[in-house]
């Protein structure tokens, strides 16, 4: 994991060193926009991931200092640990509990959710949005949520003293390397060109890789249940049922991603290393076999992603099923 984090971590400073003071022309500023997208995205995949589900070390001082690099590349890391590690492993693929499933009115992605007239497109048009949600995290989702105290419909705890100290010094540093350093070198047109460009890159990498876990064909989803009834399975079946393994098989892909191509295996043990996920694998995979419960998971990258296409197509049709 550190010689990973190194590896991870020069790419992203090269990347920006190299737009900073190194592209002389368009061609050289996209590939470093590029180039910088997917760094970030790998230190969000297999950095700060592991290190706020506290699975990075053993020792929490090491979890802590790593997992404030979410803060570093511009999202909150107090923020994130509600919505990620608590609401959405608690309720994975719940719709009005899981926010990471909620992007309405623009598109429907679970039964449950209304449908509009123009969700009959959103397997088209969805793209650009994913390659927006960096600049909403950036600028509006956090700090919406640290005042409100809300996660979608779910309420977290206000941060104060030191808790929001780090998360507003975070933002600050973000906005001092993304933007106000790069001012000092370049015209504010580039910058912001350059930081339109990462940002897309970054936000349709993640939102991709996030969806061929959830939202495909083969997971499930569902409707919270009435008031003081329980869910109707156990917590471990659900994570199975709700969530998709893919491209196992390949190393450069498990590498890459941290290990989020084995979500399974992720939200049943969150607080295990992502370089355990693909050993993992086959203990979940035999034991679901032994217990007859169903175990999903695409072959590739583009079986998921067709997977997920086929999902957004089927969700923008009028209803033809409904949560289970």
């Amino acid at each position: 994991m550190y010689a990973k984090t190194v590896v991870i971590l020069g790419w992203f400073a090269a990347s920006y060193v190299w737009l900073l003071l190194g592209a002389s022309g368009p061609w050289g500023a996209v590939a470093g926009c590029v180039s910088l997208g997917l760094a970030v995205a790998g230190v969000g995949f297999s950095v700060q991931h592991d290190a706020n589900h506290g699975s990075y070390s053993v020792h929490r001082g090491i979890n802590r200092i790593l997992g404030w690099t979410l803060d570093v590349i511009g999202g909150s890391s107090y923020v994130w640990s509600w919505k990620h590690n608590i609401f959405h492993h608690s309720h994975t693929n719940v719709v009005g509990l899981d926010e990471d499933i909620d992007i309405q009115p623009l598109c429907r992605l679970a039964p449950g959710q209304r449908l509009h007239r123009a969700h009959r497109f959103q397997h088209a048009y969805i793209w650009g949005l994913y390659a927006l949600l960096p600049m909403k995290w950036h600028f509006i989702d956090d700090f919406k949520d640290l005042v409100t105290g809300r996660v979608g419909r779910q309420k977290m705890p206000r941060p104060g003293g030191l808790k929001l100290a780090g998360a507003m010094g975070g933002k600050l540093m973000f906005y001092g390397w993304a933007i106000a350093l790069p001012l000092c070198f370049r015209p504010l047109w580039q910058v912001a060109l350059c930081y339109a460009l990462a940002s897309f890159v970054l936000g349709l990498t993640l939102a991709t890789v996030f969806q061929l876990a959830h939202c495909v064909e083969e997971a499930d989803f569902s409707l919270p249940p009435e008031a003081n009834r329980p869910f109707s399975r156990d917590w471990a079946a659900h994570q199975v049922a709700s969530t998709v393994d893919f491209a196992r098989g390949n190393s450069l892909v498990s590498w890459y991603l941290g290990g989020l191509n084995f979500q399974v295996e992720h939200h049943l043990f969150p607080r295990v290393c992502h370089l355990h996920y693909p050993a993992l694998s086959r203990i979940v995979e035999d034991t679901c076999r032994e217990r007859g419960i169903r175990y999903r998971a695409n072959e590739s990258v583009g079986a998921a992603l067709k997977s997920h296409v086929r999902w957004l197509k089927r969700m923008g049709q009028p209803a033809i099923e409904g949560a289970t």
